[in-house]
């Protein structure tokens, strides 16, 4: 089977004796102005195939008609005037393939109609009750959704029903633990705190500001918690 770049580059030569009669014949009349015309001409070629015909071109055409069908079938968010320019939320696809199984409530679903039993928000500033660090929420599930190992080790025996309880996903404030942390809590554990302002280098990803009570959500944050913030 012929090399497909071979062909494509054969038929350019082909293709080249054609475009510089009809340059010649129809187009200019002094030879700087014919050789000048067919390079443009010969550029632009080149221009349309590398747009259209090149394998990058055809691999982004592929992705996007795929990320079409995906956004009409995996309950992705309605982000119409709410997303970054261009109708992108490069948030929303770093949950989305962060953890396809959407553990530690990074599933990018709609948190709607919001459960009674969820007491905390998303922007709310908390206290661990029994570690004493600070943080701010920016996630949460109606119950636990963790690996088995990980609900075996943290959820030990006599705190199973921590996993049957919301469990929420906090920003550790980097003043009480050095390394920055997100942990997922059980909701018996966490206590809201005021006028606390949480130091995180990932704050500003899910929050545009913070009011001195809650911080405000990112609109893309919003649209998975849009009944929180």
């Amino acid at each position: 089977m012929p090399d497909r770049q071979a062909v494509l580059q054969l038929s350019l030569l082909l293709l080249a004796l054609p475009l510089q009669y009809f340059v010649s014949r129809y187009m200019a009349t002094s030879e700087t102005q014919r050789d000048f015309a067919f390079r443009s001409l010969l550029s632009n070629v080149v221009g349309f195939k590398n747009r259209y015909f090149s394998w990058q071109s055809w691999q982004k055409w592929c992705l996007k008609v795929l990320d079409k069908i995906n956004a009409k079938s995996d309950q992705r968010p309605d982000y119409t005037g709410k997303h970054e320019p261009n109708g992108e939320s490069p948030a929303y696809e770093v949950m989305k393939f962060k953890d396809p199984k959407g553990y530690f409530s990074s599933s990018p679903s709609p948190r709607s109609p919001r459960s009674l039993n969820v007491k905390f928000r998303v922007g709310q500033v908390i206290r661990h009750k029994i570690w004493g660090y600070r943080g701010v929420i920016i996630g949460w599930d109606t119950e636990a959704k963790a690996p088995d190992s990980w609900l075996k080790q943290m959820h030990p025996q006599g705190k199973e029903h921590w996993r049957t309880m919301p469990n929420y996903s906090i920003l550790v404030d980097t003043r009480d633990r050095v390394e920055p942390q997100i942990t997922y809590v059980p909701q018996e554990n966490i206590e809201v705190i005021m006028n606390t302002k949480i130091i995180h280098p990932f704050t500003d990803e899910y929050f545009e500001g913070f009011d001195g009570a809650v911080y405000l959500c990112r609109p893309w944050l919003k649209a998975v918690y849009p009944h929180d913030n």
